[in-house]
């Protein structure tokens, strides 16, 4: 079995384990993090998280494909972005982010890793895995904008 088109389901797994099991404490710790509290539920990260999930098993079916390839290269990159915030969040508020440990110990290498085999062996073009890495680790900045637009509703 080819793994690595299953890795980003596997990397997201763990990632969401982290932040809501084990340790757990994202939602609470998010809550204070942001300035608008009450508009980030469970059900809200439910959601977002499942459709994530959803995106992950979608690349693993897709396979090595060139559409499974560009969408493997996107989503990484945007766990990527989303380990990097992690990062971000935790020295903004001085405090452990839940995902922070997934988030740099296994987001931010299978990046690293897939762009570099998937360019090395010549199943992507630098084209492709340039937008691809435009798009998905632009992630912060829309979310940011999310944010922002609910905090002015």
């Amino acid at each position: 079995m080819d793994w690595l088109p299953w890795a980003p389901l596997v990397a997201a797994s763990f990632h969401m384990s982290e932040e809501f099991l084990i340790p757990g404490g994202f939602l609470a710790w998010y809550r204070g993090y942001r300035t608008d509290p009450s508009r980030i539920t469970r059900r809200f990260l439910a959601i977002v998280n499942a459709a994530l999930l959803l995106v992950c098993c979608n690349i693993a079916l897709l396979g090595r494909t060139p559409i499974g390839i560009a969408y493997w290269l996107t989503i990484s990159a945007l766990l990527c972005s989303n380990g990097i915030w992690h990062v971000w969040a935790s020295y903004k508020s001085r405090t452990y982010s839940p995902g922070v440990v997934t988030g740099v110990g296994v987001y931010v290498p299978l990046a690293v890793f897939g762009y570099s085999y998937f360019l090395h062996s010549g199943a992507a073009s630098i084209g492709i895995a340039a937008l691809a890495c435009a798009i998905g680790g632009s992630y912060p900045f829309w979310s940011a904008a999310y944010h922002g637009l609910l905090k002015k509703s």
